[in-house]
């Protein structure tokens, strides 16, 4: 009885075209990242945000990213933890040759490289798709794992590989403490998030739906395959680009080329096929259940009181988690944002039944 809609009424077309509509949805979103922002951060302990809410929100922004060129495009994508990559090293050169880099233009210039390198490799999407095209990108993958490992410039001449940075500040204020750098994430998910949700409401994201759902078609009536395509491919990538620096500079601290390798890529495809294809709410979805359940299952054994083996509890984890997804893919194809929506409209109708 709460979740309708009487009453609201639209009397114009800016009302009618918001991104929540419903009054109920608005004041639901505000209020969770006001209890994001602000209850969170006093009542989580340290191992919280380490460990499940800093990670969630990075890879709910790379997931977000690759979901725009999956899901809202249809061009398949295994180089996503490249691209991740390159956003982490361009800005990690940026952060240390330039004297006085601020992270945040570091970061964005590491997601304008990624951007370049991202279309550069969509551009064999412009004649081939499905699995071929799957294939050009995982090329991209291991592309760019050999430039960290091979090139010496990239790393900034680090003789073991790997490469750091600290001494993060935004505007004078230090980014130590889970808690800032907790903070600092959920800040870029949310301009992230906002940016991709009206993208996708706009001409450009339309553009994209056609060609996904039939590129010959969407052709016939006068979009370009060339400018669909590549600026899926150049929005795709600076976001995923962008959250590749802050793994590296916020959650990681330090890291080498491993961190970025194709388990990444296919950990957010995952994570976007979950959560559901071609929805903002799904990448979110999608990032919790990927994050979420190894934890969850590592902890079932000690909950029971069950002693078991430290390795027989990954290789356990392990199994139950890919047999859940493959559970979960015939369950319900279209995701956990599915299953979301049904609620929704469910709620709209209770208690009648139809």
């Amino acid at each position: 009885m709460l979740y309708r809609e009487n009453g609201q009424f639209k009397t114009t077309y800016a009302s009618d075209q918001q991104i929540f509509p419903i009054a109920q949805d608005r004041y639901g979103i505000l209020a969770l990242i006001a209890f994001a922002a602000f209850i969170v951060p006093m009542i989580a302990p340290e191992y919280a945000f380490r460990a499940i809410l800093i990670p969630f929100l990075i890879l709910s922004l790379a997931a977000l990213g690759l979901n725009i060129l999956v899901g809202y495009c249809g061009q398949i994508s295994l180089g996503t933890g490249g691209f991740m990559a390159v956003g982490a090293y361009a800005a990690y050169n940026a952060f240390v040759r330039i004297d006085g880099m601020p992270v945040i233009p570091a970061l964005l210039l590491g997601g304008l490289c990624a951007t370049v390198i991202g279309v550069l490799f969509g551009i064999p999407s412009l004649r081939i798709k499905g699995l071929y095209l799957a294939v050009a990108t995982l090329a991209a993958q291991f592309f760019v794992d050999w430039s960290a490992l091979r090139l010496k410039w990239v790393t900034n001449d680090s003789s073991s590989g790997s490469v750091s940075v600290a001494g993060l500040q935004v505007l004078g204020m230090p980014i130590e403490t889970p808690v800032q750098k907790y903070l600092f994430c959920l800040a870029f998910l949310c301009v992230f998030g906002l940016m991709a949700k009206n993208l996708v409401r706009s001409n450009i994201g339309r553009e994209w739906m056609a060609m996904r759902d039939m590129d010959v078609a969407a052709a016939v009536i006068g979009i370009r395959p060339v400018y669909a395509k590549l600026t899926a491919f150049a929005v795709s990538s600076f976001i995923v680009g962008v959250a590749g620096g802050l793994w590296g500079f916020v959650h990681l601290g330090s890291w080498e080329p491993a961190a970025f390798s194709i388990d990444r890529s296919f950990q957010l495809l995952f994570m976007v096929i979950i959560g559901g294809l071609g929805s903002i709410m799904g990448s979110f979805f999608g990032a919790a259940f990927i994050v979420l359940l190894p934890i969850f299952l590592d902890n079932v054994p000690q909950l029971f009181g069950i002693p078991i083996d430290t390795a027989l509890a990954a290789h356990l984890t392990s199994m139950i988690f890919g047999a859940l997804i493959v559970f979960f893919l015939i369950v319900e194809p279209h995701g956990l944002a599915r299953l979301w929506s049904i609620g929704k409209d469910k709620l709209r109708l209770w208690p009648f039944p139809h």
